[in-house]
């Protein structure tokens, strides 16, 4: 007999679909803006340099989201801290992925590069500090660390992407921004380390779970269009099990109101496959260009040490003639 005879079938997943995209794209900024003028209130040449930079990192992701077919995609910024781009696909592609990634800082260092070339053709201050900016932080997003895209690039290139690893690599990252944060007095580095402690907590919790899904031989590596009735209904129930409070909530409504829910509880779950469909010429391309991004800069300041000394006692005389 088929599946169909012994299991329901599975409620419909019904997806978000958020409108006026732009508009909380607007309102973020607003924000954003508001937020930095309220702490920074005489370095509003900073904040617009700042802005620039982050909205041109994040346009790298959102056109590569678009043209790769990502649904829902939306950019949204966070006071005082930065921005970042969300979409979704049934399945996704590690080629695909990495193109995305890179769209970000990739671009930005390249511009970073061509302003401070282009300050010292025209000696103009403005041009340095921009450039320098899109330079750090693209450069500091290329650090190996969750959630920056160096760290999203370090997971994808990864042969065994699985649980353990991330919630390692994900503590890791946390703690060591906790520390950098300390040691350089940076506050709101610290504060961001133990934001990332909690979702280091999530990613427990989710390893736990599968852990558990793995052992009952339970397939969650897949999409909820594809998740069998049969597996559907074992993850729900391992979720009742493990939570009295969804278990609560199921029991005291009806059976057609708890569907939607439990359809997002279950599709939480579920691990979006992966194609690994990038070359091995494409991954160490991908790799070279990110270490060369890394390196190049120290690389420059080492060989061209005299010559970057008289350029910013020009630059120095500069700011304060």
């Amino acid at each position: 007999m088929e599946e169909y005879d012994f299991y329901p079938p599975k409620p419909e997943l019904i997806e978000a679909k958020p409108k006026g995209n732009l508009a909380l794209t607007v309102f973020s900024v607003v924000l954003f803006v508001i937020a930095f003028l309220l702490v920074f209130t005489e370095e509003v040449n900073f904040i617009i340099y700042f802005l620039v930079v982050l909205l041109t990192h994040e346009l790298g992701h959102f056109t590569m989201m678009k043209a790769f077919g990502y649904k829902n995609v939306r950019m949204l910024f966070i006071p005082l801290m930065g921005a970042f781009v969300q979409g979704s696909k049934e399945e996704y592609s590690q080629k695909q992925s990495l193109i995305v990634i890179g769209a970000g800082p990739f671009p930005g260092i390249i511009l970073g590069f061509g302003f401070i070339l282009l300050a010292s053709l025209f000696q103009e201050v403005w041009m340095v500090n921009l450039g320098l900016l899109f330079l750090f932080l693209n450069l500091m997003n290329l650090i190996p660390l969750d959630p920056l895209d160096g760290g999203q690039l370090f997971k994808l290139l990864m042969k065994h992407n699985h649980d353990l690893f991330l919630l390692i690599f994900s503590f890791v990252s946390s703690l060591v921004l906790i520390i950098v944060g300390w040691l350089i007095d940076e506050y709101m580095l610290i504060l961001f380390g133990f934001i990332m402690g909690f979702r280091v907590r999530s990613i427990q919790n989710q390893y736990h779970l599968r852990k558990e899904l793995r052992a009952e031989e339970i397939n969650y590596k897949t999409t909820y269009k594809l998740l069998s009735n049969k597996d559907f209904q074992r993850i729900k129930n391992v979720l009742l099990e493990r939570s009295n409070a969804l278990r609560t909530y199921v029991d005291n409504v009806s059976e057609e109101e708890a569907k939607p829910l439990l359809a997002s509880q279950v599709n939480s779950v579920l691990v979006s496959p992966v194609k690994k469909d990038a070359s091995l010429f494409f991954k160490i391309s991908i790799i070279f260009f990110w270490l060369v991004s890394l390196i190049t800069p120290l690389v420059l300041l080492l060989v061209y040490l005299e010559k970057i000394m008289e350029y910013y006692d020009w630059y120095f005389k500069a700011i304060q003639g």
